[in-house]
């Protein structure tokens, strides 16, 4: 039996076996960050608005699967870590 895959499913088939994904180095660590993450998340309690152009919109999607987070958490964390002065720019 043939399994149908929605178009979703083919492209991540596809990105697995072209050997696109990457293991997690310290998958314990990485959850823990995850969780700190999702937590965070939680306590929102004040939205903002913004205009950005489609194109970063798209980049920042992009990159926020890369880093297995909804886009809008993944933004969060990029504001999150530079009102901290943790955000660490790294090269393409």
């Amino acid at each position: 039996m043939k399994t149908k895959l929605t178009k979703e499913e083919k492209n991540i088939l596809d990105s697995f076996e072209r050997d696109e994904w990457i293991p997690v180095a310290n998958l314990a660590k990485r959850k823990k960050e995850l969780a700190e993450y999702a937590r965070n998340t939680l306590r929102k309690d004040k939205r903002l608005n913004i205009r950005i152009s489609e194109r970063d919109l798209i980049e920042l999607q992009r990159k926020a699967v890369k880093e297995g987070l909804p886009y809008q958490t993944y933004v969060s964390s990029i504001i999150h870590k530079f009102i901290n002065g943790t955000l660490i720019e790294t090269g393409r």
